[in-house]
C-alpha cells in the first residue's frame, strides 16, 4: 500500500510554493474576490468624500490645513514598504526563510512608521487646529476615508507578524506560503489605495 506523498511539506519547495496545492490556488483566488469588495468599499468612501470636499461650515480648507511635507513622507515610507514586501516574496520563491521574515519584518516596522505619522497628524488637527470629525462635513468624510485606510494598515501589521511567528514555529512551505503571499498582495492594496487618497485629498486639497 502506497503513503501519501508529503513532499510538498516537507521536501524541498516548488518554486512558487504558494501555488503548489490547490487549495493555495483557492486561498488566492478568493482573496482577490475579497479585495474586489474592497475595492468597492473605499470607492464609496472616495465619492463620499469628493461630494463633501467643500463643505467646511466654519472649518479650515483642506489647503489651510494639510501638512503637505509630513504627507508625502508617509507617502513614501509606505511605498518602501511595498517594495520591501516585494523583497519578501523574492525570498520566499528562493526557499530563503530568514529572508522572507527579515523583509517581512521591515515591512511591519515600516508600517508602524507610517502609522505614527498618520496618528501625529490627527493628533495636530485635533488638539492644535479643534479639526474634530464633527466640525464639518468635510471633516468626517476625511477622517473616515483617511481613519478607514489607516485601520487596514493597522490589520495588516498584525497579520504580518503573526506570519514571522509562523514561519518561525511551523516553517516555510506549502501551507505557510499561500499565507504570506496573499499578505504580500493585501499589503500591495492598501498603498495602491494610499496613492488614491495622497491624490485625491491632500494633492488636490491643496491645489483645487
Amino acid at each position: 500500500m502506497s503513503t501519501p506523498n508529503t513532499s510538498h511539506v516537507t521536501g524541498t519547495l516548488p518554486h512558487e510554493p504558494e501555488k503548489a496545492t490547490l487549495e493555495g490556488r483557492n486561498k488566492i483566488l478568493g482573496f482577490w474576490l475579497f479585495l474586489g469588495g474592497e475595492a468597492v468599499l473605499f470607492g464609496t468612501l472616495f465619492a463620499t468624500f469628493l461630494t463633501l470636499r467643500n463643505q467646511i461650515a466654519d472649518g479650515p480648507s483642506a489647503s489651510e490645513l494639510f501638512n503637505l511635507p509630513m504627507t508625502a513622507a508617509a507617502t513614501f515610507i509606505l511605498l518602501v514598504s511595498s517594495l520591501t514586501s516585494v523583497f519578501a516574496i523574492q525570498a520566499m520563491h528562493r526557499g530563503d526563510k530568514g529572508k522572507l521574515a527579515g523583509w517581512l519584518g521591515v515591512t511591519v516596522l515600516l508600517g508602524l512608521a507610517f502609522l505614527v505619522l498618520e496618528i501625529y497628524e490627527f493628533a495636530e488637527y485635533v488638539l492644535h487646529e479643534e479639526y474634530g470629525m464633527t466640525t464639518s462635513a468635510f471633516s468626517s468624510a476625511f477622517y473616515t476615508l483617511v481613519g478607514f485606510h489607516g485601520a487596514h494598515v493597522l490589520f495588516g501589521i498584525l497579520w504580518i507578524s503573526l506570519l514571522i511567528g509562523q514561519l518561525f514555529k511551523k516553517g516555510l512551505n506549502v501551507v505557510t506560503a499561500p499565507k504570506v503571499y496573499v499578505s504580500a498582495i493585501y499589503w500591495h492594496f492598501i498603498d495602491v489605495v494610499w496613492v488614491f487618497i495622497f491624490t485625491v485629498v491632500y494633492l488636490l486639497g491643496k491645489v483645487v
